[in-house]
């Protein structure tokens, strides 16, 4: 029997939605391929790989930058977990419904279709969904009024930055700072700091502990890396000092788009903006402080959505399930794809 499906392919994280199971399998979207051709591990498992596997085994993300850098890889990723949320039992010609970035080249966008078209799972209609357009019904807004909305997802890789209205995005932009650029400044700082070498778990762990958008009273983070001076392990106190000074300059690059898409919205929206305020998504949505730190920059509400990484994959199951949403995806033809 056919079945419906939701993608939302991203950076760090792949979101599979069910309709027929109703569920959305959320891992890591990482494989670990060993001597160019085994496949070791893929989601979750290979990411515990990450940073850890000798040579002959790669770990790799195969999106970069929101868009797909490794087709192959990619394929086999979806192949793989399109059969774990099916238990490896599924047939019939099954509909997708795939969320797709805007602030991309056509070229970019066609390989997201291609990725699911081209992959062994029986996909008979593939429908585009715009990103931001999925991302504000994920965080419970009707986009299909005539109300101006703004959101801003902020990614591991991109932060992407949308006004919408009457279901249409009018304006758009898409930066590539994200979670991954804050964890690297933090190793950055840290080595800078302590003489300390540390990975990227270790940077985004310390992030969640006491990373904050707004300089607050210290605190501490035990962080575990490599002393530059003697080459041997160490266990260092991170000051939540040092982590405010490594991310606090890509926040405020984040904040200066936002500006400059205000600045362009047309003054009716930007009523309307005022009323509703802004609402943040993605997973780098969660960093301490980003609420206050919006409305201090702005002077505008902020709303952080509650499940902001899951935000993309909650709004195409609401296209799924709603008849007056089915309007907001289209097949590719009509976007002149194919």
């Amino acid at each position: 029997m056919a079945n419906v499906y939701g993608v939302d392919i991203g950076t760090s994280n792949i979101k599979l939605y069910s309709k027929e199971k109703d569920t959305v399998l959320n891992e890591k979207n990482i494989i670990a391929i060993a001597n160019k051709s085994e496949i070791m591990a893929f989601g979750d498992e290979a990411y515990l790989m990450h940073e850890k596997a000798p040579e002959n085994i790669i770990v790799s993300y195969p999106v970069k930058f929101g868009v797909i850098a490794d087709i192959e890889n990619m394929e086999t990723l979806f192949e793989c977990f399109f059969r774990k949320i099916n238990r490896d039992k599924f047939s019939g010609a099954n509909d997708f419904y795939v969320a797709v970035p805007t602030d991309i080249t056509e070229v970019e966008k066609r390989a997201f279709y291609d990725l699911i078209s081209s992959a062994k799972v029986k996909a008979k209609n593939v429908y585009i969904v715009d990103k931001p357009v999925a991302d504000a019904i994920g965080a419970g807004i009707d986009v299909t009024d005539s109300k101006g909305v703004m959101v801003v997802n902020i990614g591991a890789d991109t932060t992407e930055i949308s006004v919408m209205s009457l279901g249409g995005i009018v304006l758009s932009k898409s930066i590539k700072i994200g979670g991954n650029k804050l964890d690297d400044s933090i190793i950055s700082g840290v080595r800078k700091c302590y003489n300390l070498v540390i990975g990227s778990k270790t940077a985004e762990s310390i992030k969640k502990q006491i990373g904050s958008a707004m300089q607050e009273e210290e605190m501490f983070a035990r962080a575990y890396g490599r002393n530059i001076m003697s080459g041997l392990p160490v266990a260092v106190d991170v000051s939540s000092d040092v982590i405010y000074d490594s991310i606090i300059d890509h926040l405020r690059s984040i904040m200066d788009a936002m500006k400059m898409i205000l600045e362009r919205t047309p003054p009716e929206l930007a009523a309307d903006i005022i009323e509703l305020g802004i609402n943040i998504t993605g997973g780098t949505s969660a960093i301490k402080n980003l609420k206050a730190f919006v409305e201090t920059e702005t002077n505008l509400k902020a709303n952080i959505v509650g499940s902001g990484s899951e935000s993309v994959v909650d709004g195409i199951k609401s296209i799924i399930s709603t008849p007056s949403y089915r309007k907001l995806a289209y097949l590719p033809k009509e976007k002149n794809y194919i």
